[in-house]
């Protein structure tokens, strides 16, 4: 039994020594057998990770946010960064219709209010600002912004919700491009390199266009009639024009969110003119204005805030104000009493002139 063991053992032995020269040129000569696909995922994820851990580690919160954000549709779709900035612009941009849609309730009621206020204003400068009637008004002011709900600080609200997101989304996606090497082959087509600026000029051309096509078709919604929205609306087409200059040495991954964003606005304005999109929101309508009467100065909300909230203190114009009515009466027996004087001194002077004819 020993011996037929030791017959077959050295057969096995020579067997796996000849199996193992065959195999070793073949592993040399092709090493891309050896390389697993899941473990190569896997460092690359870890790599971006660790870049996207140095890009956000000097950023402030809501720049972290959008960074890990954009990282994370990243991971779980395995999109180009470019496809992940504009899906992540996307998703946030829809976040926030709702808030979108609430501003443009209150501008509406703020534009409903307007004719209100402008009556109030008049009705103070007929009354010649007389403190009492500046007191009424301011009472009047208070009333009507709580009948409607709105407050002079209304129109800010959309720089209050779209300002931070788009300041979070420049420093975010400008830290990504400065700080993150997988970005310079993060594009595709003419924009490969999303660290560099576009020599072609194509997206600063296509961002400023985007952005006049949405000033012009739906800048005025919620401020019709009111005439600060065409001074708004030629600053904003100015402001168009200089977007080319200003942005042209811009890394091509902002405006990977630029453009996106400029087309959700307008996608978004070209909705809210569906006929009964607006009556289903509970936008209030606001009633078209006549194009024959003569437009009216635009009134102020900042003044009249200002009227609506100081307080009138009793100061000496007020005391005088309240004595104004014996006094008005002092004047007009004063008067009555010099027209008397003045009458019969021409009397008098007409009588000596007779005499001294007779005479």
């Amino acid at each position: 039994m020993n011996i037929w063991m030791e017959i077959q053992f050295p057969m096995k032995k020579s067997i796996v020594s000849c199996r193992a020269d065959h195999l070793e040129p073949a592993l040399t000569s092709h090493p891309e057998v050896l390389t697993d696909t899941t473990v190569q995922s896997a460092v690359s994820q870890a790599s971006v990770a660790d870049e996207v851990a140095v890009a956000a580690a000097d950023s402030f919160l809501s720049v972290k946010g959008v960074q890990y954000f954009i990282d994370g549709i990243h991971s779980f779709t395995g999109l180009n960064w470019w496809a992940c900035i504009v899906l992540t612009t996307l998703l946030i941009r829809s976040a926030t219709v709702p808030l979108l849609i609430n501003q443009l309730k209150s501008t509406a009621k703020l534009t409903l209010l307007r004719p209100h206020l402008e009556e109030v204003k008049t009705e103070m400068q007929e009354k010649g600002m007389d403190p009492r009637a500046v007191a009424e008004g301011q009472q009047k002011m208070k009333k009507l912004f709580n009948e409607f709900g709105v407050s002079p600080f209304t129109p800010l609200k959309g720089l209050f919700i779209q300002g931070p997101v788009f300041i979070s989304f420049f420093l975010g996606v400008s830290n990504m491009a400065e700080k993150m090497p997988s970005f310079k082959n993060g594009g595709a087509y003419w924009f490969v390199d999303l660290t560099t600026p576009d020599t072609m000029y194509i997206f600063p051309v296509l961002t400023a266009l985007t952005f006049w096509i949405t000033v012009e078709y739906n800048m005025q919604e919620g401020m019709e009639g009111n005439p600060i929205a065409s001074t708004m609306k030629n600053v904003m087409r100015g402001l168009a024009i200089a977007t080319v200059p200003l942005t042209m040495n811009f890394p091509k991954a902002i405006f990977c969110y630029w453009v996106t964003s400029n087309v959700f606005s307008l996608v978004y304005g070209i909705v809210l003119k569906v006929p009964g999109v607006k009556k289903a929101l509970g936008v209030p309508e606001i009633p078209v204005a006549n194009t024959n009467t003569t437009p009216q100065p635009a009134f102020s909300f900042l003044s009249a805030m200002k009227q609506a909230t100081a307080a009138p203190e009793p100061t000496a114009t007020t005391l005088t104000a309240e004595l104004s009515p014996s006094q008005d009466r002092k004047i007009s027996s004063s008067s009555v009493i010099s027209q008397r004087l003045r009458s019969l001194e021409k009397e008098v002077k007409g009588r000596k002139k007779m005499k001294n004819k007779k005479k």
